[in-house]
């Protein structure tokens, strides 16, 4: 499944969600958590299950859910709603743990069937840095990573974080993410590897600054994410361009991947005067992976 564009779409907007219907996102995250009001939870709960059902085999993206916090009694109404035919998957935010991502498949094992739904088809896609618990319980990814088999993709969330800890922004005077969230970054990336599933980066905030969205991207793609969150439909071609291959680099993959296979007894090669390996040649298959 392809997770290069994740865009939020507000599950009680009817506008919004016509307007998602062309959409370029790989995937359309049906929100019902933090852009819906405490009073329109049930009536988003329906607009989502109706709009799957009606779209899911007809439009590009997947279709994924964002459900309210597990430990909410609002979690388990936006579960039993939502999983119809056509759901790929669940956003599960605020996740606490790995335990967490393991309670929620039990919980659609059930759902599924009551669906008449593949077993394990539901997807899920956890916010995994969003409390200061979840910050210290990342090596739990390490030892439930054999029990994540519906696991698509692991992202993080900086702006309930700062919030969960008092902080007054994520960001330091020069704009950068301070430590704290930088190492939340970078335990993602840890994390989503661990588990063998791709890290998708977190959300540009301001909409308008398509050139630091852009600048973002390329800073991101080169750490290791293979993605990004989107909250408004503009962002998505930037973040579509920037986490996809260019000629060139797909071309450079193409060379070391056929340099290994002419000589498939080597450790290492030289290339254009440079020495490669076989680090070089998983990622030239993950640049190749990419393009398809």
């Amino acid at each position: 499944m392809k997770l290069r564009s994740m865009l939020f779409v507000p599950a009680d907007s009817e506008r919004k969600l016509a307007k998602s219907l062309g959409s370029a996102a790989d995937v359309l995250i049906l929100d019902l958590e933090d852009a819906v009001a405490e009073s329109r939870k049930a009536v988003a709960r329906q607009m989502a299950a109706e709009f799957i059902t009606a779209h899911a085999a007809s439009i590009g993206p997947k279709l994924f859910v964002r459900i309210n916090p597990l430990d909410t009694p609002q979690a388990m109404a936006d579960l039993a709603a939502a999983v119809v035919a056509g759901l790929a998957g669940i956003m599960q935010p605020k996740t606490r743990s790995a335990a967490c991502i393991v309670r929620l498949g039990h919980g659609l094992d059930a759902l599924e069937a009551r669906a008449g739904l593949a077993p394990g088809s539901v997807k899920i896609v956890p916010v995994a840095t969003e409390t200061a618990e979840a910050m210290l319980q990342m090596h739990s990814f390490c030892q439930s990573a054999g029990m994540l088999s519906r696991l698509a993709g692991v992202t993080w969330g900086a702006e309930d974080l700062s919030a969960a800890i008092g902080a007054l922004s994520n960001k330091d005077e020069d704009g950068h993410y301070a430590p704290l969230y930088q190492l939340a970054g970078s335990l993602c990336l840890s994390a989503a590897a661990v588990a063998g599933v791709p890290p998708i980066d977190t959300l540009h905030a301001d909409f308008r600054d398509a050139a630091g969205l852009a600048a973002a991207c390329r800073a991101s793609r080169r750490r290791g994410f293979r993605g990004r969150i989107a909250i408004h439909p503009d962002q998505v071609e930037t973040i579509n361009t920037a986490y996809s291959p260019t000629e060139a680099e797909l071309a450079h993959a193409r060379r070391i991947v056929e340099a290994f296979a002419a000589q498939p007894d080597a450790g290492t090669l030289s290339l254009d005067g440079v020495m490669i390996d076989k680090p070089h040649l998983t990622q030239a298959q993950r640049t190749l992976d990419a393009a398809r």
